[in-house]
This record gives C-alpha cells, structure tokens and sequence, in this order.
C-alpha cells in the first residue's frame, strides 16, 4: 500500500521544544507496549497494528472539502476534539489517527469518495483496559509553557 497525503507532512514539521515532546511520547508509548527505540520491525508491527485501528471495533474518518487548507483543517481538528470529548463523556474510549491518513488514497478508493481531503481518523470502542498502551498517561505541560496571557 503506497502512501499519499492529503496535508502536507515531513519530517522536519516538529522542531525544538515540540518535536523534544513527540520524541518523549513516542518513547513513552512504545515502552510501554516493551519496544525498545532501536526495534525497528516491532515499530512497523506496532504501526501497521494502527491501521487495524489498535484493534479498536469502529473508526470516524474525518474528511475536509477539496478545497480545505491549514484553516479549515484546524476547524476539523477542533471538531474532532469535541467529538473525543463526548464519547469519552458516554465512557467510551477513542484513540486520534494521523497515520490513517498517510493513506488517502486507499481509503478513498475502498469508500467510494471521490473528492474530500482525508484529515485524520479516530479509532473508538470500549477500552481494553489489560492492554498495556491503555494504562500510560503522558505527562502534560504546564500552562506556563504553553499559554500566554496578555492583559
């Protein structure tokens, strides 16, 4: 399966104090599935697992119009929080996908659509709460770090 993106993605994107943060949670989140930074063919297994939707029974696949750029791709994502925040409300568990839209494409061509943007997906269901990536908590930054107030 070929990769193609409907937003732009690189991997210099994440710099400085961000891509230290995506560095800490990657690491937190393979260790506590026990992969080790250099495990290169866990690492795919464990990614190719999130095409599986982390074994998750259902997906929301959140689609922009063709014409969407960084604006309403934020309006998206804005939604998408909210929706995370009202299963989560009705106790029902949802993981954010990014990776689902590496493949745009293939979605979709399985989907039947023609012309809408793929964002991202969130794979949702009730929580495995013996599987060990479900236990982990990342660590938040402080208001200080991420919040300017002006007066």
């Amino acid at each position: 399966m070929e990769t193609s993106l409907d937003f732009p993605y690189h991997d210099g994107l994440y710099q400085g104090v961000h891509q230290r943060r995506r560095e800490d949670a990657g690491a937190r989140m393979y260790g506590s599935v026990g992969i080790e930074r250099d495990d290169v063919a866990a690492r795919d297994a464990f990614n190719s697992d999130s095409l599986r939707f982390y074994g998750a029974p259902h997906v929301a696949l959140l689609f922009t119009p063709p014409q969407a750029e960084a604006r309403m791709a934020a309006d998206v994502g804005i939604y998408a929080q909210t929706l995370m925040l009202a299963m989560t409300a009705y106790g029902i568990a949802s993981c954010p996908q990014g990776m689902l839209s590496f493949y745009a494409d293939t979605v979709r061509a399985e989907l039947g659509i023609d012309e809408r943007k793929l964002l991202l997906g969130i794979s949702f269901g009730y929580a495995d709460e013996l599987a060990p990536a479900n236990a982990l908590r990342m660590p938040r930054a402080s208001l200080g770090e991420t919040t300017r107030f002006h007066h």
